[in-house]
């Protein structure tokens, strides 16, 4: 079994190999551009992860890995574009070091290529791989206009919040471990297992990210910490938010998120003082604990050995307890 240092160091090499340096070169070089960016490759890992509980050899599952890592990318550019994201991962974003047309056209060569990758999947298992990358796909689509309608709409109830975010982030990790089990020849229901690990796992990775959106370290996220502050987000931690506060501190919250004239750092000072006195990143923590505990009980169903699932329970609570 490879580990998840060594299962990455494959990843990036391979990522590295993909040719941009074609013409027209404004729309190459912006993809060249943000996967040198790096990220946690957590997506093509979780795949090559899952062939390798059931293969030694996970060559195969390469270029499938490879389009699922395309693919985010692209997600990301676009939705960069849709919240007018300044910084990427500690860089300017696409749309903002080119245009949006650029980030636009770029993102769909990304979708392009990604599907382009993974029709390089074995061809017995290539229908079944296609048809579940197929409805990922819809599915993360359907989550970002869930996202999307939030913004327009007073009251968000939590449970509203957990589907968009399963919709829009978890299941392509579900995706990407279930396509790394059905190419290393896993059954039935270790690849479901494996998928439910990942929704779950995907589910506290998101509800992680908005609690280091406004508790984080600005160098270690990436990103402007208090960004969904900002932009009136409605986070598992405002959704809360909105339901504990009474009187002074309901009267306070509406008033920034209703007024257009602000300071930023007023703006994210007062915002998050109020959270820290209704508790709500106690509740975030508290869900994000309950979706980790789903996860490990799903990859404890998996058939193999309980050593070889140890790398993977390992990344499970390095997710839970990351900093960027």
């Amino acid at each position: 079994m490879k580990t998840f240092e060594e299962i990455t160091e494959i990843v990036s090499n391979e990522i590295d190999k993909l040719n941009w340096k074609k013409k027209p070169h404004g729309l190459y070089e912006p993809i060249a551009y943000v996967l040198s960016l790096g990220g946690k490759r957590i997506r093509p890992a979780l795949t090559l992860m899952a062939c390798n509980l059931y293969s030694e050899n996970i060559n195969a599952a390469i270029a499938p890995a490879l389009g699922i890592e395309v693919f985010h990318n692209f997600t990301l550019l676009h939705d960069d574009i849709m919240d007018k994201a300044p910084i990427r991962r500690g860089k300017p974003t696409v749309h903002i070091k080119w245009d949006d047309n650029t980030a636009i056209l770029s993102g769909d060569v990304m979708q392009i290529t990604a599907y382009q990758l993974i029709t390089k999947s074995p061809a017995n298992i290539l229908k079944e791989i296609l048809d579940l990358f197929s409805i990922t796909a819809v599915e993360i689509c359907e989550g970002q206009q869930h996202d999307v309608d939030f913004e327009q709409r007073n009251t968000v109830t939590a449970d509203e919040y957990i589907e968009m975010i399963r919709l829009k982030t978890a299941v392509l990790l579900g995706c990407a471990l279930k396509i790394g089990a059905i190419v290393g020849g896993a059954g039935n229901a270790d690849a479901d297992a494996l998928y439910d690990f990942g929704i779950n796992i995907g589910l506290a990775f998101q509800l992680k990210d908005d609690l280091l959106d406004v508790y984080g370290d600005e160098a270690n996220f990436g990103k402007k910490i208090g960004g969904d502050i900002l932009s009136n987000k409605k986070t598992y931690l405002l959704i809360h938010a909105l339901n504990l506060a009474e009187d002074a501190h309901k009267k306070e919250l509406t008033q920034w998120l209703t007024t257009k004239e602000f300071k930023d750092e007023e703006k994210i000072t007062a915002v998050t003082s109020i959270f820290n006195t209704l508790g709500v990143k106690r509740i975030c923590e508290d869900k994000m604990q309950f979706f980790y505990h789903k996860a490990i009980a799903s990859l404890d169903k998996v058939n193999v050995d309980v050593n070889k699932k140890q790398e993977l329970r390992k990344l499970a609570e390095n997710l839970m307890y990351r900093n960027d």
